[in-house]
């Protein structure tokens, strides 16, 4: 590791680590003192005692926001899903977990299969700005995306308006299938969220840590230890970077 690294990413002497609170997955938890606990800030504080530095957790109620910091001496590193508009202005390590993102549909629906979505007159409810919600912008031609704050209010407006279909994390998604009869989750995935940790994109050295601490903490077996420490169901350790 190079002091330069030290430097970008704790300029200040401690390691400020940008936590989306939002992501039940990786924020798991509360400490005592109020801070998160799960894999994400746990990642944080690993990465934190590679540099040789104290780590202070920054918490976001969401993604977008936590993006929306990147330059504006907020937080050194996001912990945060790798998406190409966040990668504008972040430079990501290779993803650390992986998610299945996927969809719910309502009782009697006639769409079966993920191919069945994207067609006209098919309305799919989204946490706006998660990092599956930027998939579908990027990728969804023919169906309407309606966009709501937050994962809750995504399902009311699912349920609420009769949309047609539910976008989310497969996790939360068996969370909700049982909030009413009849609703289904669909096999397969539309895409698998990378979640993974970046920094200014000015930041070349410390960019260069965070890949190849990522790598390290693939192969060693911490980020799997971290995901049985935390008993995480629906997270997956990412394959190595290619």
């Amino acid at each position: 590791m190079s002091d330069q690294a030290r430097k970008e990413l704790a300029p200040t002497g401690t390691l400020r680590a940008g936590i989306n609170l939002s992501n039940f997955l990786l924020v798991t938890g509360r400490s005592p003192s109020g801070d998160p606990e799960g894999v994400a800030p746990d990642m944080a504080k690993a990465i934190g005692a590679e540099l040789g530095v104290p780590v202070k957790l920054v918490p976001f109620k969401s993604p977008g926001e936590l993006g929306d910091q990147v330059g504006k001496d907020m937080w050194d590193i996001g912990l945060i899903g790798a998406e190409p508009q966040r990668a504008e202005k972040i430079a990501f390590s290779a993803a650390y977990v992986e998610i299945e993102a996927t969809y719910m549909v309502p009782p009697g629906s006639p769409i079966t299969s993920i191919a069945d979505v994207d067609k006209k007159g098919v309305r799919i409810a989204v946490s706006a700005r998660s990092a599956y919600d930027l998939w579908l912008v990027n990728n969804i031609k023919n169906a309407t995306l309606v966009q709501v704050s937050g994962l809750d209010a995504a399902y009311e407006k699912f349920m609420t308006d009769k949309l047609e279909v539910l976008a989310g994390l497969r996790p939360g998604l068996l969370k909700d299938v049982g909030k009413a009869p009849g609703l289904k989750i669909l096999d397969g995935k539309f895409t698998a969220v990378q979640q993974a940790v970046g920094t200014a994109r000015p930041n070349l050295a410390g960019a260069a840590f965070l890949a190849a601490f990522v790598e390290k903490a693939k192969k060693s077996g911490l980020v799997a230890s971290l995901i049985e420490k935390h008993k995480v169901k629906g997270l997956s350790v990412a394959p190595p970077a290619s």
